[in-house]
């Protein structure tokens, strides 16, 4: 296909966040497979006005984050295909593909609860609608559940009388009359870099008095967090796959249902801010936080015995009590769980898998891997690759 037969896309997309940037790496794929487009990928801020341009644009379709009202307009006078990747749905006629916001909140959820956590709370903002849907999910799966959850909902800057001074305020209100030990599960990355801060202004121990868990996965926010923030990794690239594919069928005049296409997220990438059961047992906590802090560092379960007062019988029977799992179980739960994130999150040799989260050798990781999932750490990575392209 010669360049004047390619069709012109534009993608409306602002490249300032990790959600974003994910989406354009779904999109790419899409072209790199294909090779049928012309992409134009203007400078774009999150929120900000359509281009005066825009109308004047000679293009064949549009893949944009349709966040506000004049973006909407915009759109809908050019009259060509365009899919939303936005929750806000200021177009509800228009194909729409989002992140599942139903199986984020339950995957927040049963992070916290699985921890042993009774008093649960949740930290978002009004101005997004995303926000909204997880924090009514998460809601409605806690009360069924019989847990209460305790809420907080702050402004956005967007919001003419935003105040920094004030939301903090609120905040830090907010947690000093949670009841402790609490998990929370914040919207996104950015609140739970919030809420980090303000446990630390308070004096508050993380994950100790409370655990909180984000959503996106940015390592840029999450590893600055102190502790590092747990968070829930969205399927951005799958999703902007989707999109790329769903304008392909409208501009090659098929019909495409506006119904919502929710792309599941891919899992939890654990770290210090989570890293904890909420048990009412001093020597199994102690015990846990050990395992937590070297379960990579290629530890037995002698080595969680040195580090507790108990015996191994003792300590063992109190691990099945309070968490269902003995201490060789929780190391092997850890150690699992970290190699099927960097199998389908990297690109590293298995030896230097193993190297990394503790296991002898390569051949000993996959004997491991394949006894505990079913299948060799080779074909869950196939696997992965071949579902996300």
């Amino acid at each position: 296909m010669s360049l004047k037969q390619r069709r012109r896309v534009m993608l409306l997309i602002e490249t300032s966040n990790a959600y974003a940037r994910g989406l354009l790496d779904g999109i790419a794929a899409w072209e790199t497979e294909h090779q049928q487009w012309s992409i134009y990928l203007p400078e774009q801020e999150r929120g900000s006005p359509p281009p005066d341009w825009l109308n004047r644009w000679d293009g064949d379709g549009i893949i944009a984050r349709i966040e506000t009202a004049d973006i909407a307009k915009a759109i809908e006078q050019k009259g060509i295909p365009t899919v939303d990747v936005s929750a806000a749905r200021h177009l509800p006629n228009l194909p729409w593909v989002e992140t599942n916001d139903a199986m984020i909140a339950e995957l927040a959820l049963n992070h916290l609860t699985d921890r042993g956590f009774e008093n649960i709370a949740f930290c978002g903002e009004r101005s997004f609608k995303w926000s909204k849907m997880r924090e009514a999910h998460f809601l409605s799966r806690a009360e069924a559940l019989g847990f209460e959850c305790h809420v907080l909902n702050s402004k956005s800057h967007w919001e003419s009388d935003y105040s920094w001074n004030h939301e903090r305020r609120r905040l830090l209100d907010w947690l000093t009359q949670l009841p402790i030990p609490v998990g929370i599960m914040a919207s996104y990355d950015i609140k739970g870099q919030q809420v980090l801060d303000a446990c630390r202004e308070l004096g508050l121990s993380v994950p100790e008095q409370v655990a909180v868990i984000g959503v996106d996965n940015d390592p840029h926010i999450c590893n600055l967090c102190s502790p590092r923030l747990t968070s829930i990794q969205p399927d951005t690239k799958k999703t902007g796959y989707e999109a790329a594919n769903i304008l392909h069928q409208m501009m090659s005049g098929d019909d495409v249902s506006a119904e919502p296409h929710l792309i599941a997220p891919i899992g939890i990438e654990e770290r210090m801010s989570t890293e904890i059961v909420a048990v009412d047992d001093a020597e199994v906590s102690l015990a846990l936080r050990f395992i937590r802090q070297h379960a990579f560092d290629g530890i037995g379960v002698s080595d969680v015995v040195r580090n507790s007062s108990l015996s191994r019988r003792s300590l063992e029977s109190r691990f099945l009590r309070f968490i269902g799992r003995t201490p060789h179980q929780e190391i092997e739960r850890l150690r699992m769980e970290r190699v099927k994130n960097l199998l389908r999150e990297s690109d590293l040799r298995l030896q230097v898998i193993a190297e990394r989260t503790g296991f002898r050798s390569a051949d000993y990781l996959t004997v491991a891997f394949k006894r505990y999932f079913g299948q060799t750490p080779g074909a869950f990575r196939s696997y992965y690759e071949s579902d996300t392209t």
